[in-house]
């Protein structure tokens, strides 16, 4: 069947199964690209490559970019784990289920290991399944990528489903968004979050299933010596605090960062640590739904780009390995030890910048001040839509 974008309330309801295989084989090939630059890193720092990476959230967006430089920078053997929607008679499956095969074929041709588990992360049932195949096809990982989202989570101990909200806490938070597909501006207002609010966030992205994959990884002995496992998390900028940083998952990210620490202590049988990795702003599924941080993205691209500054999925994770992973001696981190891949998003000729475009932007001016098609484009892609070179009037096969 031909497939065409549906989008729904900034969702998107349909993947390309070709556009999204062509997005991952370009990512592919630019960490292939960058295989020896990596390979030089890790000589003078004289760290080894990973030869073993579990990714817990490995289908989208920083989570897919992380096992692609693993697997193809780095060489190293790759376990997958994502929850994604497949196919029926009539629809697509969601973009990371096409993303996890097209990457499971590319690492087959290459002839690098790969294993993908249609799993919900946050379950008893995954991490059982993960030890075993680590079992049986001898894997120890010497590092362990949290890169979940999700809204909700069932808690495996209690069997209670728990939600997230975005909500800011204390008072409502107003600010201007911006619909990125029609341009249109409008001014939004949310109202705070109570403590149940709170809790469910916690629940559902702060650390606690984090430690229960290390406990659970750690007890059945599949970790390596000087392993290292890693969260993904953000920040943003002073004006998204009031709904972001001092909201509801400002305090699951709180909640994240001090478990960080309590993991370290927990792996020093095998000379491990963790870390939380404060990641740049980048289109997502889950981003483009944030009220107020459209525009504020829209903003910040534009400003980056100008400047030569912005970074995508894949440029961020090499950074990560590069920078952080393979930097001479200890990783280096913040004065409350966290991994800091934002340090450009936040300079303060950036952040002034951003803000002076969203504080004059218009929907008159808005294409012009600010990267709204670039935006799109993400979006799109992301979807496996607006890729280039893929014929969207040819029919695919949903399979």
């Amino acid at each position: 069947m031909i497939v065409k974008p549906v989008i729904r309330d900034n969702v998107c309801m349909t993947a390309h199964p070709v556009g999204c295989a062509s997005l991952v084989e370009d990512w592919v090939g630019r960490a292939r690209a960058s295989a020896a630059s990596m390979a030089e890193a890790a000589r003078a720092a004289g760290k080894p490559l990973p030869k073993a990476v579990l990714v817990l959230g490995c289908s989208t967006g920083y989570g897919l970019a992380t096992r692609v430089t693993a697997a193809f920078s780095c060489g190293a053997r790759t376990l997958g784990v994502s929850y994604e929607r497949g196919p029926g008679a009539e629809a697509t499956a969601s973009p990371g289920w096409y993303n996890n095969r097209a990457f499971d074929r590319e690492a087959t041709a290459a002839g690098l290991y790969s294993c993908t588990l249609n799993l919900d992360a946050f379950s008893d049932a995954a991490k059982s399944a993960v030890i075993h195949q680590a079992r049986v096809d001898g894997l120890k990982f010497d590092q362990v990528i949290y890169s979940l989202a999700s809204p909700v989570r069932r808690d495996p101990r209690t069997g209670i489903l728990h939600k997230s909200s975005l909500r800011p806490i204390g008072k409502p938070f107003s600010g201007v968004t911006v619909d990125p597909f029609t341009g249109i501006m409008s001014e939004v207002s949310i109202e705070p979050g109570d403590e149940e609010k709170i809790a469910g966030a916690v629940k559902v992205m702060g650390g606690e299933d984090w430690e229960l994959w290390v406990e659970a990884l750690a007890e059945a002995g599949v970790l390596a010596r000087n392993c290292v496992t890693t969260a993904y998390s953000y920040i943003g900028p002073e004006h998204s605090y009031p709904i972001y940083r001092y909201g509801t998952i400002g305090r699951a990210k709180e909640h994240l960062e001090r478990t960080a620490p309590a993991l370290t202590a927990r792996l020093a049988d095998v000379h491990g640590s963790a870390y939380v990795s404060v990641n740049k702003a980048l289109v997502t599924r889950a981003s483009s739904v944030i009220p107020v941080i459209p525009l504020y993205m829209v903003s910040l691209f534009k400003t980056m780009k100008e400047m030569g500054l912005h970074e995508d999925c894949v440029d961020q994770i090499q950074r990560l390995y590069r920078d952080r992973f393979l930097a001479p001696g200890a990783i280096p981190v913040d004065e409350a030890g966290r991994i800091r891949l934002d340090d450009r998003e936040l300079r303060y000729d950036v952040q002034e910048e951003t803000t002076r475009r969203m504080r004059e932007a218009t929907e008159a001016n808005l294409a012009e001040l600010t990267d709204l098609e670039g935006y799109r484009r993400d979006f799109m892609q992301a979807h496996g839509f607006d890729v280039p070179g893929v014929d969207y009037s040819a029919d695919v096969s949903l399979m």
